[in-house]
């Protein structure tokens, strides 16, 4: 027999579990698109570190963002805290590109 508290637990960690799920799958998926144009062109040259990098900084930003949806009961503030986010992944993308701030 399940307690009330028992099959919620295990519902949070099954919807949490297909959350990370989701978010790898996506990164999987933005990082096939310069793996894909290094094939077609020469003006894309990244290394293994450049791909792991990327996905240190998407997935990371990706997961950041689902536990605080999970967090934050208001539309808006999730909205905000997302665009956050996009913003500061933008930010450290651009550094890490070409120097920006340096």
């Amino acid at each position: 027999m399940t307690t009330m508290t028992g099959s919620r637990d295990a519902r949070l960690r099954q919807t949490a579990g297909k959350r990370v799920g989701r978010v790898l799958w996506v990164t999987a998926a933005m990082l096939l698109v310069p793996a894909v144009a290094m094939r077609f062109t020469a003006e894309v040259k990244w290394g293994p570190m450049d791909f792991a990098v990327a996905a240190v900084l998407l997935a990371g930003t990706g997961l950041v963002y689902e536990l605080a949806v999970q967090r934050i009961g208001n539309r808006t503030h999730r909205i905000v805290g997302g665009l956050a986010l996009a913003g500061a992944l933008l930010l450290a993308w651009a550094e890490l590109a070409v120097g920006v701030f340096h």
